[in-house]
């Protein structure tokens, strides 16, 4: 039997006028996002707006659990999916703020396989054309999506197919723990060569397990010791420690276009999974994650919890796509948790470099990163405004919420 830990709550903490927010602008993201519920496109949701480190509107609309009538509650625990891959970049860097790993070192030296890695060159899944290595994957690789790796779910490769193959396409094989999978990721071949292209896939679970050789210490002990525990992140981990508050998992019925229960992801997080997936393995609240995106716009700290340095955090936001450029010209036209135009990527995160490209009124610098079941936060530095939406639709891409979340909060800024 299980303990609930209540946790955070991320409730209202000051009258948004105090702020420079306008309360009746903000009430537009409740009544926009009820009718995605209305409607049928969304079971519920969660939306946190703060700004100034204070959070300013908080509210929960639908249903958690639609077949057994259950409510959004402030409490509910939500498959972070992607949103896993900031804290595992955060992990890695905890690590290298102490000298224990260096972005430039060869991840073949914790991991001896990725050491005679091929990459793709031509062909197709049946009859590949590899080629060796031009430089090694690196650490940096892994926290830049830019070392070759991909996900199986792409269907846009023949290296994706190669990974479906394998077992791999959302979830893993049944029984392979996180060492094994890595083991198998690198008996594949590379999509590209390391550092030459952005490609999203399977990095971060690779970085996840580096996390684990350097600390000695598994990933989910790492995460609950080093930033859950100190910011206070209690009902975040690996595994719901309520089942019943754990909202369920939907999807878009290709053949139908109706929203579906989608079973098979709906299993991730209701038992401990044999692979702790640091690219994507995690459950939460929104109140949790809310501490952990506020300590990222505060420079590393929370209510005096230092995870990482100020200077680590703004070099982790600065873009690090070669010569500055966006996805749009150095990323493949595949699927990913934001868009590409006027988008670059930090360590683990994406980050906005041309507003105007981006066609949203945010701020330069601006950085942010969602998860494949819909959910998504962004901090603004200019503004001084972070954002949270957690709901449960796969793919993240079948509605513009996150671009119409993003206009919704900036409208109600009036100072």
């Amino acid at each position: 039997m299980t303990t609930t830990q209540a946790g955070p709550m991320a409730t209202v903490e000051v009258d948004p006028a105090e702020v420079g927010m306008d309360a009746d602008r903000l009430a537009r993201i409740d009544r926009h996002f009820a009718r995605y519920v209305d409607d049928g496109r969304l079971a519920g949701w969660h939306a946190v707006v703060a700004r100034r480190g204070r959070v300013v509107h908080s509210t929960t609309y639908g249903q958690r659990d639609e077949a057994a009538g259950l409510p959004v509650t402030s409490d509910t625990r939500w498959r972070l999916m992607s949103m896993t891959k900031p804290v595992t970049s955060v992990a890695a860097m905890i690590l290298w703020e102490r000298g224990e790993l260096e972005l430039t070192d060869p991840i073949s030296r914790w991991i001896p396989a990725f050491a005679d890695t091929r990459v793709f060159a031509e062909g197709s899944a049946t009859d590949p054309v590899v080629v060796p290595q031009a430089e090694p994957i690196r650490v940096w690789h892994l926290l830049t999506h830019t070392a070759g790796l991909t996900y199986g779910f792409h269907h846009a490769h023949p290296v994706d197919e190669l990974y479906r193959r394998a077992g791999f396409e959302y979830t893993g094989p049944p029984g392979l723990d996180l060492a094994g999978c890595v083991d198998v990721w690198a008996s594949l071949p590379l999509m590209h060569q390391p550092g030459a292209e952005w490609n999203y896939g399977h990095a971060t679970d690779v970085l996840g397990r580096i996390v684990e050789i350097v600390s000695g210490r598994p990933l989910d002990r790492f995460f609950d010791e080093e930033v859950f525990g100190p910011l206070g992140m209690r009902a975040t981990g690996f595994v719901a420690d309520d089942p019943e508050l754990l909202a369920r998992v939907y999807a878009i019925d290709p053949m139908s276009g109706r929203r579906v229960q989608h079973d098979a992801m709906g299993r991730a997080g209701l038992t401990p999974p044999t692979a702790l997936s640091g690219g994507g393995g995690l459950v939460g609240t929104a109140g949790d994650y809310h501490r952990f995106v506020q300590m990222l716009a505060r420079g590393g700290e929370l209510d005096g919890a230092r995870i990482l340095g100020p200077r680590t955090v703004s070099y982790m936001v600065r873009n690090h796509l070669p010569g500055g450029v966006d996805l749009t010209e150095f990323g493949r036209p595949a699927f990913g948790e934001m868009p590409y135009r006027g988008i670059g990527f930090g360590l683990g995160l994406s980050v906005v470099l041309d507003p105007v490209a981006f066609r949203t009124a945010a701020s330069v610098g601006a950085y942010a990163w969602g998860g494949v079941a819909s959910t998504v936060f962004w901090v603004d530095p200019v503004e001084q405004v972070t954002a949270l939406f957690f709901t449960q639709l796969v793919p993240s891409s079948a509605y513009p919420i996150r671009t119409q979340f993003r206009q919704l909060v900036h409208q109600a800024l009036v100072d």
